[in-house]
């Protein structure tokens, strides 16, 4: 009974493991997460061996069969998960005994727990990646549809957080979308990258069998077996780039989050949130605020410590396998968990988020929003040079502060002091809707290049 309970590495061991490194040295409440990905690996690794007569086809069926009640089991919530058997690996393998006796033993036929891990992961990576970037094009649609009702709402753009030139409201919001697509290409990116199987190659210097590593590679989804076999127990880029793809997505989801909250603020007022996406102040009854866009704000860094945690973990370490590696999964299902929760958060702050119109047309007004607009104006039609004309703008500009004026405000005779041969069509350059659609170069905000890029958007994420 006592040698029944030993881990399947412990045969050349006399004495037990230490509590406390069967503690910190079991992975199970982690990598349980595993199991489907680490059955189906089983099954294909099982099929293989009798595909290659390197077991029989009565111990393949009983094998198979062993580990399909097994997943059934925990689905169920049946199965006992236990420490002792360290990870998800051990633990189906240590129930298959139960199950079907010493014909489990076969399973581990030409391979390691360092391909079986590792293949696990990578399918598990894969399909999280693909689960992101549905939840992104969903994100995306939000901003779409909100964009399409925004098309016309004019607002002053921003550098510096200061008024620069007016711009659409949904020109505003397609700008996310830009970037929340460079995020689905990253991963889809990294799923191109991945699709190598590692199964095959055993501790890390392949295996002696008779084994068809381009039959597991075909039926668990890959592309192709990877090349070398000390590279491959040794690699964990693909969850580096999983994890790099992930803080990029959640830099864009901060920088959003960011934003809204300072425009919900009580100086900007540019736009409001339906209640359910605000909180209140235990102390100070008038208070509505944005607990949720904060919070995302806030865990984008906790991304970007599962990283550096990788990182830091790998730089040092020789080929090809060690125990530190063992840390990688809880840092990337973290940060996988994370970041699904903030782009949902995303969705739900842009789905409930109502522009104040009248607000940021006023904001659109004010700081001399259109004065590049008349310098543009003198290049395109008084023959000078944009210098020039930016010279002859910024005149313009002091003269309309000094008086406490807008640039729309002034009269044609007081604009003809920077320059006297203009006429009444310069007035136009000051009203900002004009300024607006003035913009047509390709990705302006012209109403025109806007209705286009909807148009185009929505048949791209139907």
């Amino acid at each position: 009974m006592k040698n029944k309970n030993k881990a399947v590495w412990g045969a050349r061991f006399s004495n037990a493991t230490s509590k406390i490194f069967e503690q910190i040295g079991a992975s199970i409440d982690v990598d349980k997460r595993l199991f489907e990905e680490d059955i189906w690996g089983s099954i294909i690794h099982v099929q293989m061996l009798g595909k290659q007569k390197i077991i029989d086809k009565k111990k393949t069926k009983k094998i198979i069969n062993g580990l399909k009640k097994i997943e059934n089991e925990i689905k169920k919530n049946k199965f006992n998960f236990s420490k002792k058997y360290e990870d998800i690996h051990l633990n189906i393998e240590k129930r298959l005994f139960a199950i079907i006796g010493s014909d489990a033993g076969y399973l581990h036929i030409a391979r390691s727990r360092n391909d079986q891990v590792i293949t696990d992961f990578k399918i598990w990576t894969k399909r999280s990646s693909k689960k992101i970037i549905e939840q992104l094009k969903i994100l995306i649609k939000s901003f779409v549809t909100k964009a399409s009702y925004n098309v016309y709402t004019i607002m002053p753009g921003f550098t510096h957080l200061k008024n620069a030139q007016p711009i659409s409201f949904a020109h505003y919001l397609l700008a996310y979308v830009e970037m929340f697509k460079r995020d689905q290409k990253r991963f889809m990116s990294n799923i191109d990258y991945i699709n190598e199987c590692p199964l095959g190659v055993g501790a890390l210097a392949g295996t002696s069998y008779k084994i068809d590593r381009n039959f597991t590679s075909k039926k668990l989804g890959f592309k192709k077996p990877t090349n070398n076999s000390i590279d491959t127990v040794s690699d964990r880029d693909f969850a580096l780039d999983f994890l790099a793809a992930a803080s990029i997505c959640a830099v864009h989801i901060s920088r959003l989050a960011e934003e809204l909250i300072i425009w919900n603020s009580d100086i900007f007022k540019l736009i409001k949130f339906n209640d359910k996406m605000l909180t209140g102040s235990s102390i100070m009854p008038q208070k509505k605020n944005p607990d949720p866009a904060e919070l995302i704000r806030g865990r984008a860094g906790e991304n970007f410590g599962k990283l550096q945690a990788l990182l830091t973990t790998m730089k040092g370490l020789p080929l090809s396998y060690y125990k530190d590696m063992q840390e990688d999964k809880k840092l990337v299902f973290d940060s996988f968990d994370i970041l699904m929760e903030s782009i949902s958060v995303s969705n739900e702050l842009i789905k409930n988020l109502k522009p104040n119109k009248k607000r940021m047309l006023i904001l659109a007004n004010e700081g001399y929003t259109t004065a590049t607009d008349f310098a543009d104006y003198l290049v395109q039609n008084k023959n000078i040079s944009f210098r020039e004309g930016y010279k002859i703008a910024a005149k313009l500009v002091n003269y309309a502060e000094k008086r406490k004026k807008k640039l729309n405000e002034l009269t044609l005779h007081e604009v003809k002091n920077v320059k006297k041969d203009l006429d009444k069509s310069v007035m136009k350059v000051f009203d900002v809707k004009n300024s607006v659609n003035s913009k047509i170069s390709y990705g302006g905000t012209s109403t025109k290049n806007i209705k286009k890029m909807i148009s185009k958007l929505k048949k791209e994420f139907k």
